[in-house]
């Protein structure tokens, strides 16, 4: 839906973004904003135990919001954690209220761990598996009800390169990356008669918060699989900006006819 007052490729849609602190997230917000979209933004602004790494702060989900108002949008923030199925819903139901409805959503929140087959363990399964791909689930489950009472919509799930290929040393990511395509494929099945699109994209490494020093220390280890880990043009890392130039169009009304796609981010990395 296009608002009078404003221009732009998402110009009055209104976008739910997870993991929106910082990252990718925080890209996605900006990105979309500079196009005209108005924005629900959320992420759980704390550290999980079980990361070697640190997680966004509120101060860094407020700063999002800030860095997104100086392009005129509208922006609604909350603290929420993605598995939980109730928080997300109420959160979502409580935006779109003030918002005036929802036409798109994309699931970005996500996490790292780091191992070999032999010290991965159970609880590294559930954190990863339940943030990755349950946490999408409950951000397609809250966000679906309001795109079809608006005749439709996009659902954007963030994968990885690790959603297509074999990555190792992070056998439960690569895994939950895998199962958000599964996911997204089913749904776009099934919701393809509602006139809501579900697709997934797919970076390489990209230059975030999102860097456990482990991974490096592991591969070192492991000469034989660097190659894995290479990209085929001649750049180590993305930027989150490159990502979000997917999501903008997966949102935007210029990719109305694509559904079911995985949009591949990736500096050819999946095609060595």
């Amino acid at each position: 839906m296009t608002s009078p007052t404003r221009s732009g490729r998402a110009a009055g849609k209104r976008v739910l973004i997870t993991g929106a602190g910082r990252g990718m997230g925080r890209s996605h917000a900006i990105r979309l904003a500079q196009e005209g979209a108005d924005l629900l933004l959320v992420d759980i602004c704390a550290t999980l135990d079980g990361l070697d790494y640190a997680l966004s702060s509120q101060a860094d989900l407020a700063e999002t919001a800030r860095l997104v108002g100086e392009h005129g949008g509208r922006v609604v923030t909350d603290v929420v954690d993605v598995r939980d199925e109730s928080a997300m819903k109420s959160t979502v139901n409580k935006a779109v209220r003030e918002l005036g409805g929802l036409d798109a959503a994309v699931a970005n929140a996500g996490v790292l761990t780091v191992g070999t087959w032999d010290t991965t363990t159970a609880d590294q399964w559930r954190l990863v598996l339940d943030v990755n791909l349950v946490g999408a689930w409950n951000t397609c489950l809250a966000a679906i009800p309001h795109l079809i009472e608006q005749g439709g919509g996009s659902l954007v799930n963030i994968s990885s390169s690790a959603g297509i290929k074999g990555t190792p040393m992070h056998i439960p990511y690569t895994a939950s990356k895998h199962g958000i395509v599964g996911m997204t494929l089913a749904l776009a099945n099934e919701l393809a008669a509602e006139s809501i699109r579900v697709n997934t994209v797919h970076p390489t490494g990209v230059a975030t918060g999102m860097a456990p020093s482990t991974l490096h220390e592991q591969i070192a280890k492991r000469e034989d699989l660097i190659p894995i880990f290479l990209n085929a043009l001649p750049a180590p890392l993305i930027e989150a900006t490159d990502v979000s130039n997917a999501v903008l169009f997966l949102v935007s009304d210029e990719s109305r006819y694509v559904t079911g796609l995985e949009f591949k981010v990736d500096a050819g990395v999946t095609i060595r």
